[in-house]
């Protein structure tokens, strides 16, 4: 496919102040695309006081739908009676009004005059035809006109489906996937006009079936969620948390909208909301953004709705011991082949909301999607799902699954008589090795060749694919050195669990460098999964110190800060390409890195003081050297005193934005939006490095302290905050030595040390901090609960 003409899109207008539409102007704002979002003139005050608000209320949103707070300013509230002439600067406009046919053409009519010949125009319905909102277009816009259905929270939701008209222009289509997917950041599935697209039309499906399945077997509310979230593999807020997040009312205008618009669909009896729903909803109980809904709170307990009782009872049940035990198989036949034999009610339970799922999802996979790969990625972004249903069942056994979804629809214990679509029983699975099932044409068809897809490296893997994973170069216990191509760029990832840092992770990344400085131009540290790392490997230097081998520890430590400063001053440039959590260890790895490249999704933090110690793998080193570079001439205090406040309360960002603020990542580092474009971002800003004659910064000999001045005032904060009950005795210990440590030490306000005099006092104080017992406590209780611990 030759590159399309990209699609500039320097400002954009959100029209509409709703939920979805100012959330989708925070993301735009979030890439520092320039965004106006229009309401309703307000009809007492400032004209812009709807769009005002929404814009104000984007702070207090949770998760936070801005990146990094200030990113607001890029977000300009406007009204329809006054600002509708500023549209014609406008590059990109979204539609983001209510749900209904007669009010988004009526916005149409009303915008058209002020949109320029070149303004690509798309609606965020959720499942209104694409072709009917178009007719209310005038016929030179059709061509830039289509549907961009983002999912909530727009953020986080990986995936948008975006919907041609019948004229769209496909470059106009073909530039939009670029935008979405790089700009962005998001996955995109190209779905047919039909209602509620593709995701919401298996998703809200897969929602109905458990909702039917639930009162045909009589299992409570909480017990469905117990086995329809995790257990297999799908979000925590499984089925009812999720409908009480989206809101009850929203649930049921989407089930109204699939009754409305399929009457012909076999599955249409069950279309319908069921009685305690419309209840709840009559009294207000709208779920999670009115307090009440299917689940509630009472006090710190959660409690479910018992519809025998007609009143909330506690949140507890669990799955039987043999549906436990059947979930727990790995293999996927095995486990699907005891669920539908098995006479237990729950497992009776799943395997009926399986098979109707997969039952529907294969009668209509023609209708709203070219190939299975479209639905299956559609249910994971959309809904996130580990595996789309499609997956889940060619892992379960394909012509097996088919079999007894055929004998359950003979007998009548399917909820439709529809039958399988004849090219199930011609096929053994979906997905290939070639590509995915298309039904049109009957063939495995590959993924897309646009051009931008050529940025992901490792996207995105379906059920059995595989992507080059490159030549090993060296590796060890710890890490491996490959390499993709011949680039001269080299690529360290970690083997161990979470990408902790353990002594052969240590010894790996030292070795990798010395190969990489006689054979490569470059180095990338980079992992495949979720993590960058999660840091120190805290359970085994816990054992090294309640088996009393101090020496062991020490050695680590001392070992740890000097492969950071063998990634500092490495002759070729070292990038880290961090996504997901980058924790102490890691962050400190980062910091030492000539330059990191991280997906916006990255939390970053020093968040040692959490378990009682503090940095020692020489962050609060390079904290403390680059407040003297920022200083100059002038004061170090406050750049020390304000990264002491984060490290103090191992502050975690929320984003890589916020890691920038934050100061754990530098101003010229660079962000990326998708995750999948990751390495190939960092491969190319490694190798730019080495092409301009990349050379190490000359060792800091020089670093000007805050010294006994800094620290004194360091002590007085921290002993308000003592008094106040706001830090325990322990935090204001492990928060005293880190201000040591970041000031230099108690010796003269501005003293110049070199980075060894701040390595040594690091280390000084993990060691001692490591060997009191209520660290240990601390520790112990992490690695235990997953949660830090106030003692």
């Amino acid at each position: 496919m030759t590159s399309p003409t990209p699609l500039r899109i320097r400002k954009a207008a959100v029209l509409g102040a709703g939920v979805m539409g100012a959330q989708i102007a925070a993301h735009l704002a979030n890439a520092d695309v320039e965004t106006l979002l229009f309401d309703l003139p307000a009809k007492d005050g400032d004209k812009n006081g709807i769009a005002a608000k929404a814009i104000a209320n984007l702070a207090k949103l949770s998760p936070a739908p801005l990146a990094e707070k200030s990113k607001v300013v890029g977000i300009t509230p406007a009204n329809y009676d006054e600002h509708l002439e500023v549209l014609r600067g406008c590059d990109l406009i979204i539609e983001a009004i209510a749900e209904r046919l007669d009010w988004k053409l009526d916005l149409y009519k009303r915008i058209t005059p002020y949109l320029s010949d070149s303004s690509v125009v798309a609606s965020n319905t959720s499942g209104l035809s694409i072709n009917a909102l178009a007719e209310g277009l005038p016929p030179g816009l059709r061509p830039r006109f289509s549907g961009i259905h983002f999912f909530n929270p727009p953020r986080y939701m990986h995936l948008v489906e975006l919907i041609p008209d019948r004229q769209t222009d496909r470059g106009v289509l073909a530039g939009l996937e670029a935008f979405l997917t790089t700009t962005l950041g998001k996955g995109v599935v190209h779905a047919k006009d039909t209602p509620n697209f593709i995701g919401n039309r298996i998703g809200v499906f897969s929602i109905l079936a458990t909702m039917h399945h639930t009162a045909q077997s009589g299992l409570g509310f909480d017990l469905v969620d117990a086995l329809t979230g995790p257990a297999i593999g799908r979000p925590k807020s499984a089925t009812y948390r999720t409908a009480d997040v989206v809101g009850l009312d929203t649930m049921a205008h989407v089930i109204k909208t699939m009754a409305d618009t399929l009457p012909n669909d076999p599955w249409h009896a069950y279309f319908q909301s069921p009685e305690w729903l419309s209840a709840l909803i009559a009294k207000g109980a709208l779920g999670q953004k009115t307090g009440t809904g299917i689940f509630t709170k009472r006090g710190k307990d959660i409690v479910v709705l018992d519809l025998a009782r007609q009143d909330y009872v506690p949140a507890s049940a669990k799955p039987s011991d043999e549906v436990a035990a059947i979930l727990a198989i790995k293999n996927p036949a095995e486990k699907f082949g005891k669920l539908r034999a098995s006479a237990d009610p729950q497992a009776q339970f799943l395997w009926a909301v399986f098979r109707d799922l997969f039952h529907y999802t294969a009668y209509h996979l023609a209708d709203i999607a070219n190939t299975a790969r479209d639905v299956d990625f559609a249910i994971r972004w959309g809904y996130g799902w580990r595996l789309g249903p499609f997956e889940t069942w060619q892992s379960a056994g394909w012509a097996d699954v088919a079999k007894w979804i055929a004998e359950d629809i003979a007998s009548g214990k399917a909820m439709s008589k529809a039958p399988l679509p004849d090219w199930v029983g011609k096929v053994d699975g979906v997905h290939h090795a070639e590509g995915s099932y298309a039904p049109r044409t009957g063939k495995y068809e590959p993924r897309s060749t646009h051009p931008v897809y050529a940025r992901q490296l490792f996207p995105d893997a379906l059920l059995g694919e595989k992507f080059d994973t490159g030549k090993t170069l060296w590796e060890n216990d710890g890490v491996r050195l490959w390499q993709l191509g011949n680039d001269g760029v080299g690529i360290v990832s970690f083997k161990t669990k979470m990408n902790t840092v353990n002594d052969a992770v240590l010894d790996g990344i030292q070795q990798a460098i010395d190969y990489a400085e006689k054979n490569l131009k470059a180095l990338v540290i980079w992992q495949s999964g979720d993590a960058f790392s999660a840091g120190a490997d805290l359970k085994g230097m816990l054992g090294f110190v309640q088996a009393g081998e101090i020496a062991r520890l020490e050695a680590m430590i001392a070992n740890f800060q000097k492969t950071s400063m063998r990634i500092k001053y490495a002759l070729v440039p070292v990038v880290a390409a961090v996504r997901g959590l980058a924790l102490g260890g890691g962050c400190e790895f980062q910091m030492h890195c000539a330059r990191t490249v991280a997906a916006l999704e990255s939390y970053v933090g020093l968040v040692e003081a959490g378990v009682g110690l503090l940095p020692a793998g020489g962050g609060l080193k390079e904290i403390a050297v680059r407040a003297s570079q920022r200083a100059g001439d002038g004061d170090v205090f406050p750049e020390i005193k304000r990264m002491f406040e984060a490290v103090a309360q191992a502050k975690l960002s929320g984003s890589a934005l916020e890691a920038k603020q934050l100061g754990v990542l530098r101003p010229d580092d660079v962000v990326v939006f998708n995750a999948f474009e990751l390495l190939h971002v960092a491969k190319q800003v490694a190798a730019a490095m080495a092409e301009t004659g990349y050379r190490p910064a000359l060792p800091a000999n020089s670093v000007t302290i805050a010294g006994d001045v800094g620290l004194a005032t360091l002590k007085m904060a921290l002993v308000n905050m003592l008094e106040g009950r706001f830090i325990s005795e322990h935090d204001n210990v492990i928060a005293t030595r880190i201000g040591d440590v970041l000031c230099g030490g108690a010796i003269e306000r501005g003293s110049q040390v070199d980075e060894q005099w701040l390595l040594d006092l690091e280390r000084r104080h993990f060691f001692e901090l490591a060997q009191m017992p209520k660290t240990q406590e601390r520790i112990a209780h992490t690695l235990t609960t997953g949660k830090p611990l106030r003692n």
